[in-house]
């Protein structure tokens, strides 16, 4: 008798342990004073702890790397546009990028000079970052151009910091991503896979788009708009720290990793890797027919995709 007595005592206090367990993990809704609770901490540590999927090089039989533009203006990307000006629970996609490269460890590789596709060997250091953000302001009026650097130096402590001027009126114009996408069949998994391997802000005042003025190189205007590349998965933790602004419900809790990972930005062709090298506009300039040669390359990857399967 005695005996089923200590079994019992065991498990009451087993079951009383894991519920104390369970207890301190729950994170409440509100905080004392009434305000909604954010999970910081649980985010710091999921950033920390990233699942990434090793695939073998002799399982990947098939891939294709594409180039495609995010354009914040379209209404499925506002998440990743808004707060335009950022708070204490939410920054910008461009702002968590921009504070991680400054304030952080976060590395940005040099672009390439007449090509957009990237090479991330040359790494960039944080000074060379403020030739790089920067707003030009052309004066027809007076035939003058003022240059503005978004990230400025404290001469005292000589740290990085983001202009708290300047960024309102720099955003307004920083409304594009380029990505470098990569899409790829395992024929372990037997699943056709696609990831991000980098991402670029695109900025249209550059001083060589500036220059050029009203001349129609889509080409030109394109490249020069480029500011620098960014390895995805180096991005990731500091994505994974930070929630996307609620789009009609203030409950949500999605951060911009998994905004990512589930896909639920919008964006468009803007090319492939083929044996020219070229994008679709360096060698088309017609609306209709860059459509048509984006949703021949789409086509091309969505009947990979199904004529992989008989039934």
């Amino acid at each position: 008798m005695k005996k089923y007595w200590i079994i019992t005592l065991v498990i009451f206090i087993s079951i009383s342990t894991f519920s104390l367990h369970a207890q301190e993990k729950q994170v409440p809704f509100f905080e004392k004073n009434g305000t909604v609770a954010l999970e910081t901490t649980s985010m710091n540590e999921l950033a920390d702890t990233i699942a990434v999927l090793r695939h073998r090089r002799d399982d990947i039989v098939w891939s294709r790397v594409v180039y495609r533009i995010i354009d914040l203006r379209d209404k499925q990307n506002y998440q990743l546009y808004f707060p335009s000006t950022p708070n204490e629970k939410y920054r910008s996609l461009f702002r968590v990028i921009l504070d991680a490269v400054v304030n952080d460890s976060l590395q940005a590789y040099d672009k390439v000079e007449r090509d957009i596709q990237p090479l991330y060997t040359n790494v960039l250091d944080k000074d060379s970052l403020k030739s790089i953000f920067v707003s030009i302001t052309n004066d027809t009026i007076n035939k003058t151009t003022t240059k503005d650097q978004l990230i400025v130096k404290d001469p005292v402590t000589q740290e990085l910091s983001v202009s708290k001027f300047l960024y309102p009126a720099y955003v307004k114009n920083q409304y594009k991503f380029l990505t470098q996408e990569i899409i790829f069949f395992d024929k372990h998994t037997s699943r056709l896979y696609s990831k991000i391997i980098g991402i670029a802000p695109l900025y249209g005042l550059t001083e060589t788009n500036i220059s050029l003025g009203d001349t129609k190189d889509v080409w030109s205007y394109l490249q020069s708009s480029v500011l620098c590349w960014f390895l995805f998965d180096e991005l990731r933790p500091y994505l994974a720290r930070q929630y996307v602004i609620p789009n009609g419900n203030e409950t949500q809790r999605l951060t911009y990793d998994e905004f990512f990972a589930q896909r639920l930005y919008s964006s468009y062709l803007l090319g492939d890797s083929n044996m020219h090298n070229r994008m679709i506009v360096k060698y088309q300039s017609d609306p209709v027919k860059i459509k048509r040669e984006q949703d021949r390359i789409e086509t091309e990857l969505l009947n990979f995709e199904q004529d992989l399967w008989e039934y």
